[in-house]
């Protein structure tokens, strides 16, 4: 189980959540009414400003926003992680540093993309990232995206870093899962940040899934995981084989893309995503709609107006 230091804990169905954009801005009552509708549908935790919110083209003032109406909303009922990772450790630990005076729970840091640093570069990177504060790390390896992959020896080494208190996987190979849970302590959670793969891994000993579908389908996605963990394997099954056709369409293209363009059909956000992403394509965008019409209840039941919360954060 990793808790932070107010004891919330961390598993289960994460969203990571997109950013709402009207007219190339933060829209903060989008936000709002999202953030909400997670909570109210039962999600297990709130990732902020990671890839899926299109964390690299947020401003500052944007990102303190963000982090700002999740802490509020959140009122401690579930964790709020905060993406932090760049290619650049002097950056990455001043926005960990921002998160925690903000009152995140815990930190998702990815390996340093780009500059593929070495393995040995990898360590001394999440070294100093963790000295630098008194939250949880959670490290997201996604090979995809960063053009590195952590090494046996590197998973090692960090599991002897306090401040690590997870690993977050994307690459989809589940059958990495038992050699690393060999090579970590206890409390060091294994966490998937891949939809397509998350019950898999979750029956291999994951603990929760950092998920961008949970953003349309929360209270679905959570009952897979939560059936999961319950070892009630075939209703999980039958979630996921559900679920399947939406991951599918999901990852046609990129994926903020793709979820903001679902959330846009099922309730009032806008589909805009910042340059260089652009709207998808009109295959992408029957593929969607398609997979949607397979669970409407599920969409958009227990949505609320996003003209009816508190808007004075």
């Amino acid at each position: 189980m990793i808790t932070s230091t107010s004891r919330r804990r961390i598993g289960g169905a994460i969203t990571a959540l997109v950013t709402p954009f009207r007219d190339g801005a933060l829209d903060t009552v989008g936000l709002i009414a999202h953030v909400e509708w997670q909570l109210l549908s039962g999600i297990d935790g709130l990732l902020a400003c990671s890839l899926a919110g299109e964390g690299p083209v947020l401003t500052e003032p944007e990102r303190a926003r963000i982090i700002d109406v999740c802490v509020e909303l959140a009122e401690g009922r579930v964790p709020v992680i905060v993406a932090t990772g760049t290619n650049d450790t002097a950056t990455t630990i001043e926005e960990t540093r921002q998160a925690e005076k903000l009152g995140a729970d815990a930190v998702f840091v990815t390996l340093p993309y780009y500059s593929k640093p070495s393995q040995k570069g990898v360590v001394h990177h999440f070294r100093q990232v963790a000295a630098s504060t008194g939250l949880p790390l959670i490290v997201h390896n996604s090979p995809a995206h960063t053009a590195i992959d952590l090494a046996s020896p590197t998973m090692a080494e960090l599991a002897e870093i306090p401040g690590i208190a997870g690993i977050a996987d994307g690459s989809g190979d589940i059958g990495r899962v038992a050699g690393w849970r060999r090579l970590l302590p206890e409390r060091i959670g294994l966490f998937s940040s891949n939809d397509p793969t998350a019950l898999a891994f979750t029956i291999a000993g994951g603990r929760g899934t950092f998920s961008g579908a949970a953003n349309i389908v929360p209270r679905l996605f959570r009952s897979m995981q939560l059936s999961a963990g319950c070892d009630h394997l075939a209703a999980a099954r039958l979630i996921d084989d559900r679920l399947r056709p939406l991951f599918k369409a999901l990852s046609a293209e990129s994926e903020p893309a793709t979820v903001k363009h679902a959330m846009s059909l099922i309730r009032d956000m806008s589909a805009d995503v910042r340059l260089p992403l652009m709207p998808v394509e009109p295959e992408t965008d029957a593929a969607i709609q398609a997979a949607l019409a397979s669970f409407p209840i599920d969409c958009h039941s227990h949505m609320p107006s996003r003209h009816s919360f508190r808007l004075g954060l």
